[in-house]
């Protein structure tokens, strides 16, 4: 297994589409003013957050069930940001459309900026030809509503590429979340 530099996933996302859209060098500002980065950087790829949230609530009182998901439990948000309640949490997507290369496994890492303010951006591994907008979640552990930015840098994500390829994909398998668009709530 070996960790990919930022010229194997810029050849990667402009020859084969790996990421859309791609942004080749980290971008720090945009129209004069400053953003939290995203874009290639030396090893990885730093994702934004798209625009529409899924913020959990308690409004209608539920029980929160991976099997049999009540999407009532949550409250959708769309925005240039999005606040979560203290010790609360949210979905949200990125704004790139991921294709996973069959012999490459990824791990996702949240941002240190966040991070540093008690927000926990949380991602599963993006499997062998898998595909889609990842879901990110969210946690704010603090007492106090934490503030989350649209089209900013969230998390970043890291490419494995393996010695040889799997015997079984993720497109192989059917997976349940193959070629999700959108913040995908939970699949039974």
């Amino acid at each position: 297994m070996a960790i990919k530099s930022d010229k194997w996933i810029t050849r990667m996302a402009l020859e084969h589409g790996m990421i859309e859209p791609f942004e080749p060098s980290q971008v720090r500002s945009l129209d004069g003013r400053r953003v939290i980065s995203y874009g290639v950087s030396s090893y990885g790829y730093d994702v934004r957050c798209a625009d529409e949230f899924k913020v959990f609530t308690n409004i209608h009182p539920t029980t929160v069930d991976p099997k049999n998901f009540d999407s009532a439990a949550f409250v959708d948000v769309r925005g240039d940001h999005c606040i979560i309640p203290p010790n609360s949490f949210a979905l949200a997507r990125t704004v790139e459309y991921f294709r996973i290369p069959r012999n490459v496994l990824t791990i996702c890492l949240g941002k240190s900026t966040y991070a540093r303010c008690g927000i926990i951006v949380n991602v599963t591994p993006l499997e062998p030809e898998w595909e889609g907008h990842v879901t990110l979640e969210f946690s704010n552990t603090t007492n106090l509503p934490a503030k989350i930015y649209a089209n900013e840098g969230v998390a970043q994500v890291i490419f494995l590429e393996a010695d040889e390829v799997c015997a079984v994909s993720y497109r192989d398998r059917d997976g349940k979340y193959q070629g999700q668009r959108g913040v995908t709530l939970p699949k039974a």
